[in-house]
């Protein structure tokens, strides 16, 4: 391809060459450098959207949509699910995204500005991450369980574990599969209720807690580029998925247990624990209202295609969730064929070739009518073995289990950690697979866990706390110290309450704050001409509807739900096991665990209602203090009075941008808006037609409402106390100016 030079050689004459040549080169090197700098614009926006998507996967799309799916009824719960982000979670992630592009200030000061009285939103959001940062740790540290455990040879959780007491109750292992058996015995040491309380901390979860929470804060403290790493790993894992549902195709039953999965059933939807489920899922798997997305999109090179991110992300998160939902839906249909009387046949064949073989003596060949019986009595000859025999028996016993299960085998939270040690086991080097596996999973938890608690320092840094370096390491060790509780014996069900019941209900509530603040207090129209004039066309109309007339309604639908499922008659219930039966149980929550719900739940929303109580005191403080200063103002000389620069709004930045065709005009419109005082507010008055004023624009706002918060916006003590003068001092200063301009008029006539 010939370069601009040679081209000019070409059609230019020579008498000019130099000149043109000098021009066409300076032009050349702009022009690179334009490209240059559009290039790493377009580079700097795909990392950002990247690191979305990847947030968006890693925020529990394993490990949660399944076992929600799989305890709602497989095809129901994901209709709804998928209705309910149309619904409201596309439109209201793509107006998170957008407010952060406009305003570029952290998740607390984007409220302050938007709505000063609702500026406690942010911080509710803060309060939500902390929550949601203790009990994610948690699910680090499995995985890390499960890594450690992926270096042993055979795999530990494809056998029952040996035991050096054998008696009737070590026979638990062969009533259930062994991979269900290694979840609760192994990883969790659970107990057998809640009530058992904070007793006694298991050893190996404790040291995983104190080392994922020393690698967050060595990452954090290093400023370590988390992004790149993110992006590699969350693609892997979504190849290494893909490998796992391959794979698991080839199991018994995998037909009809994905067919299973899409099956919709009518009956279903009466429940209100699947609608409340399927749209706490949609803003928890999105990251609405915790401020993550805010702080993500905090880069300066955004464009205006957020509507295609917003619609990738979630197509992104939905994809991965039926993937991993896919293979764990196969894994229990594998489960239930081959438990019962088809795991007693593979059992006895596989002690029989044993003895055969010579690996077990004679005394542990099974009765010839072994297989006529029921599968508990081949239980209990095992159970009248000697006790070397029996430990041998047990041993080699199948990954299956010999008592007749249902198909929904696990219902808890562990249901993915389970299925995915079944299908990796499956695959020749088990062992390589299985720390490919569980360490993705866990560098794609601690990246999802980065973004959470940049979520909680950046904004208290940037307003409470500038001048206190040491913010992050107490975030780290408030989070090390919290998450004690999740290792303890019932930390898993401590888990499954905050995950089920505590973190929807304040996400729930805090969306909804949102929603109200930017619908119907600031105005869906006004917000949506202040977003056309920065992107320079008009936004889809129906996402202001939706904002409006659809998303409200919806998310105070979810809200009556939560709080009826929580303050039912009939108690709210956990999954729990029961080792006695080995299998799980459904426990009610006590009453004081719901107590610790309502608390927990009201101290997280409580800076909603105390921010407007600490504007109002500020507001009475300064009023008073204006008050004791006029009597001053009519005795003492006065200076005159000098204009402050107005506050800096990145809309009036961007009006200048819109009209540098016409600079007069705009230097004009400009020092009009200074001169005419704190009561106007620059939203971009001079972009919209001289029919359409600010308090016009607010379709569908509350004007008294928003002229008020801007009004004590403006006389806050967070902005510019910038024309903020007594009447009477105003009025001096006007009489002395009309004064001098008396006297200036004799002098010129004279």
């Amino acid at each position: 391809m010939e370069s601009f030079e040679e081209i000019a050689d070409e059609e230019v004459p020579k008498e000019p060459r130099i000149y043109v040549s000098q021009s066409l080169r300076r032009l050349t090197r702009e022009i690179l450098a334009t490209k240059t700098q559009n290039c790493f614009t377009q580079t700097k926006r795909t990392e950002i959207t990247m690191i979305q998507i990847a947030f968006s996967i890693g925020l529990d799309s394993i490990w949660r949509f399944p076992y929600l799916c799989h305890r709602n009824g497989g095809g129901s719960f994901i209709l709804v699910y998928f209705f309910m982000l149309l619904l409201f979670g596309i439109p209201l992630l793509y107006i998170e995204m957008i407010m952060e592009q406009w305003l570029r200030v952290d998740n607390v000061r984007i409220w302050k500005q938007l709505v000063p009285w609702l500026g406690g939103i942010g911080y509710a959001s803060i309060m939500v991450c902390i929550l949601v940062s203790l009990y994610n740790s948690v699910i680090i540290v499995w995985s890390l369980s499960y890594l450690s455990h992926s270096f042993d040879h055979p795999l530990p959780w494809n056998e029952c574990p040996l035991v050096k007491n054998i008696n009737v109750t070590d026979l638990s292992c062969l009533r259930t599969v062994s991979h269900q058996y290694f979840w609760y015995h192994t990883t969790l040491s659970a107990s057998g209720h809640i009530e058992e309380g904070v007793k006694a901390l298991v050893l190996h979860l404790t040291l995983g807690i104190f080392a994922a929470w020393f690698l967050l804060f060595l990452i954090m403290i290093t400023g370590l580029k988390v992004s790149i790493p993110m992006l590699i790993f969350s693609v892997f894992l979504l190849y290494i998925l893909l490998c796992l549902f391959i794979r698991s195709l080839f199991l018994e039953g995998a037909i009809a247990s994905l067919r299973r999965m899409v099956t919709i059933e009518l009956s279903a939807w009466a429940s209100l624990d699947l609608w409340r489920q399927a749209g706490s899922h949609v803003l928890y798997s999105l990251g609405l209202g915790m401020g993550t997305i805010i702080n993500l999109s905090s880069c300066k090179t955004g464009g205006s295609n957020y509507a295609q991110v917003a619609s990738l992300m979630a197509l992104v998160n939905l994809v991965t969730s039926l993937l991993a939902t896919s293979i764990i839906f196969i894994v229990l249909g594998f489960w239930a064929a081959t438990s019962g009387h088809a795991c007693v046949e593979k059992g006895v064949s596989k002690l029989m070739k044993l003895i055969d073989d010579g690996v077990l003596p004679q005394d542990a060949k099974p009765p010839e009518n072994i297989l006529l019986q029921p599968p508990l009595d081949y239980l209990d000859w095992i159970s009248n073995l000697p006790r070397h025999l029996q430990d041998q028996v047990i041993r080699f016993s199948p990954s299956c289990s010999i008592k007749a299960q249902k198909e929904k085998f696990m219902e808890g939270p562990g249901l993915a950690f389970a299925a995915f040690s079944q299908v990796v086991s499956l695959f020749p080097a088990s062992s390589l697979w299985a720390i490919l596996f569980f360490l993705t999973l866990a560098v794609t938890e601690l990246s999802t866990l980065i973004r959470i608690l940049e979520g909680i320092v950046v904004p208290f840094q940037n307003s409470i706390f500038r001048n206190y370096p040491q913010l992050l390491s107490v975030v780290c060790l408030g989070g090390f110290l919290g998450s004690f509780v999740f290792t303890s014996r019932p930390g898993s069900y401590i888990m499954s309450l905050f995950d089920d019941r505590l973190v929807p209900l304040t996400l729930i509530t805090i969306v909804a704050f949102q929603n109200v603040a930017l619908a119907w207090i600031y105005g869906a129209k006004r917000f949506r001409e202040e977003i056309s004039s920065e992107l320079g066309h008009f936004l889809w109309s129906f996402f202001t509807f939706l904002l409006c007339y659809m998303t409200l309604p919806g998310l105070l639908a979810l809200l009556i739900i939560c709080l009826i499922q929580l303050y039912q008659r009939v108690p709210p219930y956990y999954i729990a096991w029961n080792s006695s039966v080995t299998q799980e149980v459904k426990q009610p929550y006590p009453q004081n665990t719901l107590g610790w719900v309502t608390f927990l739940s009201i101290l997280t929303l409580l800076p909603i209602p105390v921010h407007p109580l600490y504007q109002w005191w500020h507001l009475q403080d300064h009023i008073a203090s204006e008050r004791f200063e006029k009597p001053l103002s009519k005795k003492m000389p006065l200076a005159p009075i000098k204009h402050f620069a107005w506050p800096k709004h990145r809309l009036v930045k961007s009006n200048f941008k819109m009209q540098e065709g016409n600079s007069e005009s705009s230097l004009k419109a400009f020092s009009l808006t200074l001169d005419k005082g704190p009561d106007v507010v620059p939203l971009r008055q001079s972009n919209l037609p001289s029919s359409v004023t600010s308090q016009d624009s607010s379709w569908l706002s509350l004007p008294r409402i928003s002229s008020l918060t801007s009004m004590l916006s403006i006389r806050s003590a967070s902005l510019v106390p910038s024309r903020q003068v007594s009447p009477i001092s105003t009025e001096i200063d006007n009489s002395d100016k009309h004064g001098e301009t008396k006297e200036n008029h004799k002098k010129s006539v004279q």
